[in-house]
C-alpha cells in the first residue's frame, strides 16, 4: 500500500510538526489528560512497526494506550495528521554527524549506511510516498544532513542536489527490496530458501531449455554469482545489501569524476 503524506489540515499538521501543541487544561470534573502528542506519535510508530501501516488507526493507537480513538482527537485531528507526525518523527532519528575528517567518501558511505538501518528498523517509512514531502523539521534534517555531507564534495550546491536525490533514491530503492523480503516471510509463513527450492526444481523441469533462451542471464549464474557459501542471509536481502553497496559506489565515482573535472587541466 502507499500512503500519501500531507493530506489532512495544513495548518494543523504544520503547527504539530513544528511546535508542541498547549492544550487547555480541563477546568471541569474528572481526572487532567495523561495524553501528549509525543506519547500517541511513538504509540503509532510501534504499530506501524510492528504490523505495518495497514494495521494503524486511531483506534489501535488508542487501545495501545488504554484509551479510546475520541481521547486522542484532543490532541491529533486524525489518522493522516498522524502519519505526516510519525513519519518526521521517525526521519529525525538519522544521526547528525558525519564528520568529513577521513573524506566525504567515507563520510557519505556512513551516512548512506544510517539511512539504510533506518528504514529497515521502521519499514513502514517506505510506504510513505516521498511525491507530497511532509515539510517537518525531520525531513529538513535529512535534507541538510545530506547536503552538507556532499557539499564538502565543493561541487556547486546545484549539483549536489540531484547527487542526494540519487543517493536517497539508491538507499530507498534497494532497502525496499530486503524490507519486502522479511515482510514476505513473515505474512506467508514461507521461508525465502523454502520458496525458491520449490520452484527453481520446478522451473528445470518445465525449461530446461532456459539457459539457451536466456544465455547471459545462465552466465551469470554459472560464474557463481548467485552463491554465498556460508551466507545466513536471506538471498534477497543479501542481493539487495549488494545492490546497494554496488550503486553507492558507482554514484560515488561519478562524483569524484565530476570533481576532477570540474576542477580543470593540471
Amino acid at each position: 500500500m502507499v500512503v500519501f503524506a500531507g493530506q489532512g489540515d495544513a495548518r494543523r499538521s504544520m503547527e504539530l510538526l513544528w511546535g508542541p501543541r498547549v492544550v487547555a487544561p480541563r477546568t471541569g470534573p474528572g481526572p487532567k489528560p495523561g495524553l501528549s502528542v509525543e506519547a500517541i506519535v511513538a504509540a503509532a510508530i510501534d504499530i506501524a512497526d510492528a504490523e505495518g501501516m495497514a494495521a494503524l488507526s486511531m483506534r489501535a493507537v488508542g487501545e495501545r494506550l488504554g484509551r479510546t480513538a475520541m481521547a486522542l482527537y484532543t490532541y491529533v485531528p486524525g489518522k493522516t495528521e498522524l502519519v505526516d507526525l510519525m513519519y518526521d518523527r521517525t526521519l529525525g532519528e538519522l544521526p547528525s554527524s558525519f564528520p568529513v575528517t577521513s573524506g566525504w567518501r567515507a563520510a557519505a558511505f556512513s551516512l548512506a549506511d544510517a539511512l539504510w538501518d533506518l528504514h529497515l528498523r521502521h519499514p513502514w517509512l517506505l510506504q510513505v510516498s516521498p511525491a507530497r514531502p511532509v515539510l517537518g523539521p525531520g525531513e529538513f534534517h535529512v535534507q541538510e544532513t545530506l547536503l552538507s555531507v556532499l557539499a564538502s564534495t565543493g561541487l556547486p550546491l546545484s549539483r549536489v542536489r540531484w547527487v542526494v536525490a540519487a543517493l536517497f533514491n539508491i538507499v530507498r530503492g534497494s532497502v525496499q527490496a530486503a524490507a519486502e523480503s522479511r515482510q514476505a516471510a513473515r505474512e506467508t509463513g514461507q521461508s525465502e530458501e523454502d520458496w525458491w527450492y520449490a520452484r527453481s526444481a520446478l522451473l528445470g523441469e518445465l525449461a530446461p531449455d532456459l539457459p539457451a533462451r536466456f544465455p547471459t542471464v545462465a552466465r551469470l549464474g554459472e560464474a557463481g554469482e548467485y552463491e554465498a557459501a556460508g551466507s545466513e542471509e536471506p538471498y534477497l536481502e543479501r542481493e539487495a545489501r549488494l545492490s546497494f553497496e554496488a550503486g553507492l559506489e558507482l554514484l560515488l565515482d561519478g562524483v569524484e569524476a565530476a570533481i576532477v573535472k570540474a576542477s580543470g587541466p593540471r
